[in-house]
C-alpha cells in the first residue's frame, strides 16, 4: 500500500464570469498528502483554498490536471462513481450556521449519510450509531432530537464533525473549521480533530487563515497566492526558513506573545492591492507587491521547484 493517499497534479478550476472573461480560481496546483498526515493550506481570502478543497471532493468539476486518490484518478469519473467516493472523502465546512439543514434534527443530520449508503441494518442500529458519534464529539444522545438553532457555534461544528465521521472516511477536507468559532473553543476543536486522526488514521487537508494553528496541526504546509502555489514543504522547514517573499510577509505578521520578540521583530510589508484573478497577466502573480521583483518576474511565470528536502518554491530569485 502506497504511503501517498492523495496526489494532486496541475489541478485547474476556472469560472466563466461573462464577457469572455475567465476567473482562474485554481491554476496549476500540485501537492501530495501521506496517509494519516495533515497538509495545511494557507493564503489570503480569495486565493483559491476552498475551491481546491471542493474540487478534490468533486463538488466542483476540475477543468484540468489529475486527482489521484489511493492511486486512482478520480478527476474524470462519473457522478455515480463520485457518490461512492463520499464514503471515503468528507468535508467539515467553515460556517457551522449555514452548513446544517435547519429543518433536520441533529440526529437526522448525522445519520443522513448512514441512511443514503445503507450502512445500518435497521433504524435502531442507525440511531445507536448516531448516539455513538455524538458522544465522540463531546455531545450526548439527548442532543439528537434538537435542531441546529438550539446549539452554540462550537456545538454546531461538533455536529458537522460527527456528520463527517459517520461514514468512517479516510480523508477529510477541513475548510477553515475554526474561523467562525470563539477563540476559547478553537483549540478544543483542533485538539479533537488531532485525536480522531491519531485514533482512526485520518488524513486531513486543513484549510486555514490562522498560521499559528496550522503550525500546530499540519505535517506539511502549502502556501497559495491568487490561484497558484508559491511554497510547499515540511511545516517546520517552511516556518523556520520561508523562501518566497509572500510566505515571508505572511509569517512576519503572525503575532507572538513575547514583548521582547515583538519589539525586536521586523515585519515585512506587502504593499499594494491583490490583483484580479480574472484573466491574469503572464509572469509572477505576486510581482506587483514584491520588493524583489525584476523584469523576469513580470514576463515569465515561475514554476514550483524543489530547493532541497522536498521544500518547493515558485520564485525566480530562489536558487535550488
Amino acid at each position: 500500500m502506497s504511503e501517498i493517499l492523495l496526489e494532486v497534479q496541475n489541478l485547474k478550476k476556472y469560472f466563466n464570469v461573462g464577457k469572455g472573461q475567465t476567473l482562474k480560481a485554481v491554476d496549476g496546483v500540485s501537492f501530495q498528502i501521506e496517509r494519516g498526515k495533515t497538509l495545511g493550506l494557507v493564503g489570503e481570502s480569495g486565493c483559491g483554498k476552498t475551491t481546491v478543497g471542493r474540487t478534490l471532493l468533486r463538488i466542483y468539476e476540475p477543468d484540468g490536471g489529475k486527482i489521484l486518490f489511493d492511486g486512482k484518478d478520480i478527476s474524470r469519473i462519473r457522478r455515480t462513481e463520485a457518490k461512492a467516493l463520499t464514503r471515503r472523502m468528507q468535508m467539515v465546512f467553515q460556517d457551522p450556521y449555514a452548513s446544517l439543514n435547519p429543518f433536520f434534527t441533529v440526529g437526522e443530520i448525522v445519520g443522513e449519510g448512514l441512511k443514503i449508503h445503507k450502512l445500518c441494518a435497521n433504524e435502531k442500529e442507525r440511531q445507536e450509531r448516531v448516539y455513538e458519534l455524538l458522544q465522540m464529539v463531546g455531545l450526548n444522545k439527548d442532543h439528537a432530537n434538537r435542531f441546529p438553532h438550539e446549539f452554540s457555534g462550537g456545538q454546531r461544528q461538533r455536529v458537522g464533525i460527527a456528520r463527517a465521521l459517520a461514514l468512517n472516511p479516510d480523508f477529510i477536507v477541513c475548510d477553515e473549521p475554526i474561523s467562525a468559532l470563539d477563540v476559547s473553543i478553537q483549540a478544543q476543536v483542533v485538539n479533537m480533530l488531532m485525536k480522531f486522526q491519531q485514533d482512526m488514521g485520518l488524513t486531513y487537508l486543513f484549510i486555514a487563515h490562522d498560521l499559528s494553528m496550522v503550525r500546530h496541526i499540519a505535517d506539511q504546509t502549502a502556501v497559495m497566492y491568487l490561484g497558484t502555489m508559491v511554497e510547499y514543504g515540511n511545516t517546520k522547514e517552511v516556518y523556520s526558513n520561508p523562501l518566497h517573499p509572500y510566505t515571508q510577509g505572511l509569517l512576519s505578521a503572525v503575532p507572538v506573545a513575547d514583548p521582547d520578540y515583538e519589539k525586536a521583530h521586523q515585519r515585512i510589508p506587502m504593499d499594494g492591492e491583490v490583483p484580479s484573478p480574472v484573466n491574469p497577466k503572464p509572469g509572477c502573480r505576486f510581482c506587483a507587491r514584491c520588493r524583489n521583483a525584476t523584469d523576469v518576474c513580470r514576463s515569465e511565470t515561475p514554476q514550483l521547484k524543489d530547493v532541497g528536502a522536498g521544500h518547493k518554491v515558485a520564485c525566480h530569485h530562489v536558487q535550488s
